[in-house]
């Protein structure tokens, strides 16, 4: 059991994705005075990727994510000479393996390390078990039955939460290796071991798990993915990785690596607060924070603190992703330069439909990405792809016969300057997975902390007292908005010269909030963006889905759900941005009117 603690907690996290720098793990382990480190290799992508690889491959694969290793392997040392305790998500669908893998690394360079694994996550034999039962596994971007999906489950993942990493903790454990726990479950676990918190403390648990979110992408809330990436200081070739400082009773203050470059801000930090939340209630496994009231302040220089996160129980359900065989997916990708863009596009499109038997693609999209500005500086600068992107359950009708050259042998009879890409990997079969999002029950998973150095295994309840999950949360628009014309005149112009935004996914859901700089400009920014804005700003893009809106009126943010907005997701999307990633950057580019009060106050 830890011992009370005689100073605030200090937990950095070194990864936010399977792509992030991996020299971070090492440089934090040596340097920083802190005693966790977190780190998330996991993503809805590598969840369909891994498990599909484990059920094509068996045995003999090992679907952890091995870039992981590369990045803890050189911080060994430290972390066993320093005491610095790790919980990572990185096991992905073979945790065990992953923990076999790092205990010879361990034994080989000769270190008193000991590492326990959290199992439970993978719940193939339930989700099977479940729909033979008749469970509907509701989606939870479509609300639709799985029965209505068309796809054949073949591996299924759920996320688990925090309490079998503090039980790892509790035995001894200097390292916990999870496969899939909840984003910010690491950070949370750290706190709860070290202030031995219950499942009851609810406003403790909430703020932890706010504070994990905050970290769990680790440099977008030192400067990463910012609105403001124009103002940071140094080149940004070194972003320092976050660290925060959780207090007892849960609140914290998020600083950042002394070396590096970036910054924490309030403005760094609400960007952060409103990546991949889907409303006022934010869940996990553990607790449900509330976030309406939450409050964010500087405390100096680089030094951000974060309180009044308000909280719910736990729901008796978690997340679960479920994995299916899609089919195979291909693209080609054509040139066009100069005037009448869209009718070049329209003929393209005409031919090649023309040549190809449409009905052996249950995907077939013709898209123009990008536009030629009027008199444009360079030859490259009034270039547009135009991509063709299809998907089968047949892998033949995506062989370069069947697809390829139908597309590629119209250029001769097709608009002025047609070229495609010659390089044509992207346009040959690949194959790819579909993603369902549900809810599963935690009483029916086993939860496991394995702890091989002392030979035993501690099974995790589930939670007994608990508030069901809200599949529609509260949704408005702004209580008595204010006139548009009370701040004088008004100029168009692009809403993020005045206006933060920060977007992201969640299935295929996308998230957007935005936020303003100055609180005088609150009230504009509530009244001007009501639900029906939101929708008139989409554009094209808006197609008649449902749109959630809540408040944050403490750090004068608005927040937007777009239900179902991103083409199934991330692991079988037809679009570019098939994290939505993007969003936010779009809808900033949209002309709006602009007090030109804001506006004298010089651009984002």
């Amino acid at each position: 059991m830890p011992s009370t603690p005689q100073k605030t907690v200090r937990i950095a996290s070194a990864s936010g994705s399977v792509t992030d720098r991996r020299y971070g793990f090492a440089a934090l382990a040596k340097n920083e005075d802190i005693s966790f480190i977190v780190g998330d290799w996991m993503s809805e992508y590598n969840m369909t990727t891994r498990g599909g690889a484990k059920i094509k491959g068996g045995a003999s694969t090992a679907e952890f994510e091995e870039c992981f290793l590369e990045s803890i392997t050189p911080a060994l040392p430290d972390l066993a000479k320093r005491g610095i305790k790790v919980a990572v998500n990185a096991g992905a669908s073979d945790t065990k393996k992953l923990h076999e893998t790092l205990s010879n690394i361990v034994q080989e360079q000769c270190l008193d390390l000991k590492i326990a694994w959290v199992a439970g996550d993978e719940v193939s034999d339930i989700v099977q078990k479940s729909l033979k039962s008749g469970h509907a596994f509701k989606s939870l971007t479509t609300g639709k039955s799985i029965s209505d999906w068309g796809y054949e489950p073949i591996y299924a993942q759920c996320y688990l939460g925090s309490w079998g990493i503090v039980e790892a903790f509790k035995e001894g454990a200097d390292i916990v290796l999870c496969g899939r726990v909840a984003d910010a479950c690491p950070t949370i676990a750290c706190a709860a071991y070290t202030y031995n918190w219950g499942r009851d403390d609810l406003s403790q648990l909430a703020h932890a798990f706010v504070a994990g979110h905050f970290i769990e992408c680790s440099t977008y809330v030192t400067g990463g993915n910012f609105t403001g990436f124009k103002s940071l200081p140094g080149k940004s070739l070194n972003i320092s990785f976050p660290v925060i400082e959780v207090d007892a009773d849960g609140t914290f203050v998020i600083t950042k690596q002394l070396e590096g470059d970036g910054i924490v801000t309030v403005d760094t930090c609400r960007a952060q607060l409103l990546y991949e939340i889907q409303g006022p209630f934010y869940y996990n496994s553990d607790v449900v924070a509330e976030l309406s009231k939450i409050k964010i302040e500087d405390v100096g220089e680089n030094r951000v603190r974060v309180s009044n996160v308000g909280f719910r129980k736990a729901p008796p359900t978690t997340k679960v992703g479920i994995t299916a065989k899609g089919g195979f997916q291909a693209e080609v990708h054509y040139f066009g330069c100069g005037l009448d863009i869209e009718e070049k596009a329209a003929l393209l499109e005409r031919q090649v439909r023309h040549h190809l038997d449409e009905s052996r693609y249950h995907t077939l999209k013709f898209r123009i990405n990008g536009s030629c500005p009027s008199n444009p500086s360079n030859q490259d600068a009034a270039t547009v792809d135009f991509r063709i992107f299809a998907q089968s359950r047949d892998e033949s009708a995506l062989s370069a016969v069947n697809f390829l050259r139908p597309c590629t042998d119209v250029i001769m009879e097709s608009y002025p300057g047609a070229t495609f890409a010659v390089d044509s990997r992207q346009a040959l079969p690949k194959p790819y997975y579909e993603y369902w999002v549900a809810l599963l029950p935690q009483s029916v998973i086993s939860h496991v902390a394995h702890i091989p150095f002392a030979n035993k295994s501690i099974d995790i309840p589930a939670p007994t007292d608990t508030e069901d999950f809200l599949y529609e949360q509260p949704s408005y628009d702004t209580e008595n908005p204010v006139a548009l014309e009370s701040w004088g005149p008004t100029t168009t112009a692009p809403l993020g010269y005045v206006v933060h935004a920060r977007s992201g996914d969640k299935g295929s859901d996308a998230n957007v909030g935005f936020f303003v700089r100055n609180p005088d400009e609150w009230d504009w920014l509530r009244s001007l963006f009501t639900v029906d804005k939101i929708k008139d700003i989409l554009g094209n893009d808006y197609v008649g889905k449902p749109v959630f809106r809540f408040e944050l009126p403490h750090i004068q943010a608005v927040h937007f759900l777009l239900k179902d907005h991103l083409d199934r997701g991330v692991a079988s999307s037809s679009t570019y941005d098939v994290l939505g990633k993007n969003l936010a950057e779009y809808l900033r580019c949209k002309h709006v009117e602009i007090p030109n009060m804001f506006l004298d106050r010089g651009r984002i």
